[in-house]
């Protein structure tokens, strides 16, 4: 059984599309944010993702200074960072967007049992408003059911 620690989680993401795909990807980090996002220092609210050619990247993901970083470390919070998957991955990826009119999606970041800071990708399908409003009223209905069921 592996040990996750899941760092930040993008719940705006699962409201706004529907997952298709999931796929784990590492992520170029430097020291001194590898240290801030042990500290919570991270947030994937508007980022999204870029395929350029054969690589991926992760843009305007926030990642906050370390705040123990000497000068000479200080770095963009925005910059664009690299994702690390197989050229193959890429291009599955990059095949299904233009085809079936999917989107890749950042749905959290987390670190590995080896320590790795790694980011849970998602192929997503952006979801109307009228689905939106279904999956509010299965909620609610699951809440009362779960309540029922308590009661008894």
């Amino acid at each position: 059984m592996s040990k996750l620690m899941i760092i930040e989680s993008n719940k705006k993401a699962r409201r706004d599309y529907e997952i298709v795909d999931k796929l784990e990807a590492g992520i170029q980090l430097l020291g001194c944010e590898v240290k801030s996002i042990r500290n919570n220092g991270i947030s994937l609210a508007e980022s999204y993702i870029k395929i350029k050619n054969t690589e991926c990247f992760l843009v305007r993901c926030h990642i906050a200074p370390y705040k123990f970083a000497g000068r000479s470390q200080e770095v963009d919070v925005y910059r664009q960072r690299k994702l690390l998957l197989h050229k193959k991955q890429i291009e599955r990826m990059n095949s299904k967007v233009q085809q079936k009119g999917l989107t890749v999606v950042p749905l959290k970041v987390f670190f590995n049992a080896k320590g790795l800071c790694k980011i849970e990708l998602g192929l997503a399908k952006g979801k109307k408003d009228h689905d939106k409003r279904q999956d509010i009223k299965k909620r609610e209905v699951d809440k009362k059911l779960r309540r029922i069921m308590k009661r008894t």
